[in-house]
């Protein structure tokens, strides 16, 4: 049902004077943040039964891409765009290969936005840009150092080293959490879902290509109970896998009740969510074993859970939620949102890794079931998997708005991004199978290179020596040397570089911990006394071409 505010919108934005241009922008920006704008702003473009979408074969670009944009954000039972949506992938250039915006992750976009407006820009707005230049550097530099305390954390705990066959995909997974949860203050929760990505791989790979069906039962049954005792038996990699998913499960559990101030533990939670990933695993397991082909129902009632989604969700409400009731109140009432999620990661996931599967005699997938239970081609297949996908979407935003008011609002913002993110690894293959391509672009662009600014501010001259400093290239960097470089600009220009700064992060609203932090940030530096000055910590402040 519509609210009067609503219907006010509704009515406001239903004008006749307004093109379709228009008409479709506002639509998609009142459904984005929320509003229920009705599918009806756009009867005056469909045809005399109101049944097909009217559209003109010389619409101009600009139109057609706003289009485009718009029917990604129609609802379950709105059908009235979905001919506008074929249409304009028909007639866009590479438009397979888009990502819509209400699909895209906000964090992986910025860097594009800014490129664009910087290409675009009148002098008047050349000191917004170079604000908004100086916000994504300030924001880089923090995961940055998120990334070097999740990298120390993996050289430390050796896992791969143990588990040989399987993916090495550690900053790939640090991206992943980035693009969850951007902002600077969740520092905290990128580490904890870095670390559980990175089992989610593992463990996956131990169950598809390395355990015995007995092997992986013991497993499963030692998750289950959370029992070290139970792996005993096993081969020494699978041992030492699930001690150290054991002990980074605990530590994470007490660090996430420590920094909240909970006081029933989280530990519970944890553990439960990684019994029913591992035993979602086994059922696959069982069926590539028997040889079976699942039906189509049959798999994607077990491969939402095997996708690994519940686990990544629940590590989002845990580090996210403000107290334990919110947690609670979501796995009650929200938990159709989790489905939605993870039911696209399994079907993205099949669809950009399914003919490998089938190469190696895998015997299920959403496609191949799909091809056995309607007897159909794979890409009639394909195609289907890329309707539910849609589909799957529609449910989300409808779930969504009619949630619009509710507290856990934001919460539901960060289960949605976990889908977003899926979408930009498997846009152009497996991006946690191949390390080369549009994955180690993003993370080049997103975590590695800062954005160059052209100061225009005053402080030019104070900071040219600065410009010349980055972080965290390819390559061996010390700390310590930088640090060097940064002690010899005077306390007096940075004295005037930090209220001069000061005046405009406090003008465009970005947050820093202090002026100071946010020049070092803008040259691609953190906070001085992060970065240690003792001999033994050289090496472990250095990142290594291997990491990327």
């Amino acid at each position: 049902m519509l609210s009067l505010q609503d219907m006010e919108y509704a009515k406001k934005y239903s004008s006749s004077e307004m093109d379709l241009y228009s008409t479709a922008l506002h639509f998609r920006i009142f459904r984005q943040y929320g509003y229920n704008v009705p599918q009806d702003v756009f009867l005056s473009y469909m045809d005399e039964m109101g049944e097909q979408f009217e559209v003109d074969a010389n619409m101009d670009p600009k139109t057609m891409v706003q289009l485009f944009e718009a029917s990604h954000l129609a609802l379950e039972d709105e059908n009235m765009l979905d001919g506008a949506r074929i249409f304009c992938n028909k007639n866009l250039k590479s438009s397979t290969n888009i990502i819509p915006l209400h699909w895209m992750v906000e964090w992986y976009n910025a860097r594009r936005q800014i490129s664009k407006q910087e290409n675009e820009a009148r002098e008047s707005n050349l000191k917004l840009l170079q604000l908004a230049k100086l916000n994504f550097n300030i924001i880089q530099a923090e995961h940055q150092k998120d990334l070097a305390d999740i990298l120390r954390w993996w050289r430390k705990v050796g896992l791969i080293e143990n588990v040989s066959f399987s993916r090495d995909r550690i900053v790939e997974s640090f991206l992943w959490s980035v693009g969850v949860a951007f902002e600077p203050q969740h520092s905290h929760f990128r580490n904890w879902l870095t670390k559980a990505i990175t089992f989610i791989i593992v463990i996956d790979d131990i169950y598809d290509i390395y355990g015995n069906f007995h092997e992986l039962q013991i497993f499963t049954n030692a998750v289950v109970s959370w029992d070290p005792r139970e792996v005993e038996q096993l081969p020494s990699c699978m041992k030492t896998c699930f001690w150290k998913l054991y002990d980074t499960t605990n530590d994470v559990a007490l660090a996430i009740q420590q920094q909240k101030g909970w006081k029933l533990p989280v530990s519970i939670y944890l553990q439960k969510v990684w019994a029913e990933f591992c035993k979602a695993l086994l059922v696959e397991a069982k069926w590539d074993s028997e040889g079976y082909t699942p039906t189509f129902c049959e798999y994607l009632d077990n491969g939402w859970k095997s996708s690994g989604g519940p686990v990544l969700s629940l590590h989002v409400l845990l580090g996210l939620a403000q107290d334990l009731s919110q947690v609670n109140d979501f796995l009650e009432n929200e938990q159709v949102l989790v489905y939605y999620s993870s039911l696209i990661i399994r079907l993205c996931n099949d669809l950009e890794t399914s003919t490998a599967e089938l190469d190696r005699g895998d015997v299920s997938s959403s496609i191949l079931c799909y091809m056995r239970k309607a007897d159909v081609k794979e890409d009639v297949a394909r195609e289907h998997i890329k309707d539910m996908v849609m589909e799957t979407w529609k449910k989300m935003n409808k779930h969504s708005i009619e949630n619009n008011s509710s507290s856990l609002r934001p919460l539901m913002k960060y289960i949605m991004n976990i889908a977003r993110v899926t979408h930009f690894i498997y846009q152009n293959g497996d991006g946690f199978g191949v390390q080369d391509g549009e994955t180690r672009q993003q993370i080049l662009s997103s975590l590695v290179q800062p954005l160059p600014l052209i100061f225009q501010f005053g402080f030019d001259e104070d900071l040219k020596e600065l410009s010349s400093l980055t972080i965290y290239r390819p390559g061996k960097i010390c700390w310590r040397e930088r640090q060097k470089k940064m002690e010899k600009a005077t306390t007096s220009q940075f004295k005037k570089m930090q209220q001069q700064l000061s005046f405009f992060i406090r003008t465009a609203g970005i947050i820093s911990s202090c002026p100071g932090d946010a020049v070092r940030a803008a040259k691609g530096l953190g906070p001085l006394d992060d970065f240690s000055t003792d001999d033994d910590m050289e090496d472990e402040n250095e990142f290594n071409d291997d990491d990327f």
